[in-house]
């Protein structure tokens, strides 16, 4: 699937593009943008865009040329932090 099938199936999933910008807090002309040639959706919009879709559009596929392995081994905020028990 290429960046911008992601995207088209995404905005379907969602319902429409205004959905999904309103979703991502963003103009329905942003996501319009991003169908342009040579346009890129931002990094940062990828995981939100997989959660309202329910991982049916994956942040890999919207944003292949992210190493978003390094992301996905993250901790998240539920994971607690070691603590420093050195005196």
């Amino acid at each position: 699937m290429t960046e911008s099938e992601a995207l088209q199936k995404a905005i379907e999933i969602v319902g429409s593009a205004t959905a999904l910008a309103s979703a991502l807090d963003l103009t329905k002309g942003a996501i319009s943008q991003w169908k342009d040639e040579g346009r890129k959706i931002p990094a940062e919009h990828c995981p939100t865009i997989e959660r309202v879709t329910a991982g049916q559009v994956k942040c890999e596929d919207l944003r292949p040329d992210v190493d978003w392995s390094v992301l996905r081994a993250s901790p998240g905020p539920q994971t607690p932090m070691a603590t420093d028990k050195r005196q």
